[in-house]
């Protein structure tokens, strides 16, 4: 309710709303009035509208990026991702996060289509329902996700490329590798011990990027869990004779990283070897499904009873569930049919 009283240089209005208070002095009474009644339609429409009316997608994006995204191992693809959100047309970023509709999500999806795989669209729709969870759960921005009401595409097959032995040679050859070289002296050097330490344990490029020298250990060496644990978790990788031997020619050339080798630079390497050995249709990461497979075979060859043997596994790739073992194990029919026959 509005208070008008006289003074000595006109008419001063208070009011009081919804534990808001504001006050103005006018030069007449009707002034006064008019100003009050429209100070008290303005806070009650403003404290009426959830924070979800006040903060845009860009805003929640932005948020998002600061608060949640460096607490998380891949915080700096997330960032570029997330960075690249704020910038695509395709989103709704002016529009407040409590009007968002699916039908605006399912805009995004139609256009990304047009420029990336199911793969990435479905890891971008991901990164964006976390956005919308995390909007949803802990600032009450919005009641619903309209990323989980929208078509996703399906998702594209797993892969099952083993790299060859003749593709492996042919990319240490580029790389200049000689096995009877003991230090290493070279970058390119580095990247070939990173990928033979890759196909003799499975760890991902990552991993074997992160590891530092105050995580190997005889026989074996920690590395953080992926997900689902916390930073400090970690992980124990066995490491074979022939993968120690590897790492220990490593020493001296990087005080704290075994490999000293970041990621990025691994992957563009190792690309550059393999285009320039004239090979295609694999990645580095398809280093691990080569492992698994290797691994898998010498367990057989060990009379390892096969729950034993699936299990084993399973603890050395970090998997939590079986069916990961598919996916990875990729054995040839040739060699299947030699198994059985």
């Amino acid at each position: 309710m509005a208070s008008i009283t006289k003074t000595e240089n006109g008419y001063r209005a208070q009011v009081y709303v919804l534990g808001e208070r504001a006050s103005a002095t006018k030069r007449t009474k009707r002034e006064a009035e008019a100003w009050a009644a429209a100070k008290e339609t303005e806070i009650r429409e403003r404290l009426d509208k959830s924070p979800g009316d006040c903060v845009t997608l860009h805003e929640a994006l932005a948020d998002y990026c600061d608060q949640v995204t460096p607490s998380k191992r891949g915080r700096r693809w997330e960032r570029i991702r997330l960075e690249a959100f704020r910038r695509d047309e395709s989103l709704p970023l002016d529009k407040p996060m409590s009007k968002i509709e699916p039908a605006d999500i399912a805009r995004f999806r139609d256009a990304r289509q047009r420029k990336v795989s199911a793969g990435s669209i479905l890891r971008e729709l991901g990164l964006l329902s976390a956005v919308f969870e995390h909007a949803r759960l802990e600032l009450k921005y919005v009641t619903r996700n309209p990323v989980r009401d929208i078509r996703k595409p399906r998702a594209p097959d797993h892969r099952d490329v083993v790299i060859t032995r003749l593709q492996i040679k042919s990319i240490l050859r580029e790389a200049g590798y000689r096995p009877s070289r003991e230090a290493v002296r070279t970058v390119s050097e580095a990247v070939a011990i990173v990928f033979l330490v890759a196909l003799r344990t499975g760890m991902r490029a990552g991993e074997l990027c992160g590891l530092t020298w105050d995580r190997v250990y005889a026989g074996y060496c920690s590395t953080p869990h992926k997900v689902g644990r916390t930073e400090a978790s970690l992980r124990d990788v066995p490491l074979p004779p022939k993968a120690e031997r590897l790492i220990n020619r490593m020493r001296g050339f990087d005080p704290k990283l075994v490999f000293g080798v970041k990621t990025s630079s691994l992957d563009a390497m190792f690309r550059k070897f393999r285009d320039r050995a004239g090979l295609s249709g694999f990645t580095f990461h398809d280093s691990r499904h080569t492992a698994a497979t290797w691994i898998a075979g010498r367990m057989k060859s060990n009379d390892i009873p096969a729950q034993q043997a699936l299990m084993d596994l399973c603890k050395i790739f970090g998997w939590t569930k079986l069916d990961q073992a598919l996916t990875y194990y990729n054995p040839s029919a040739a060699d299947i049919a030699k198994r059985i026959s």
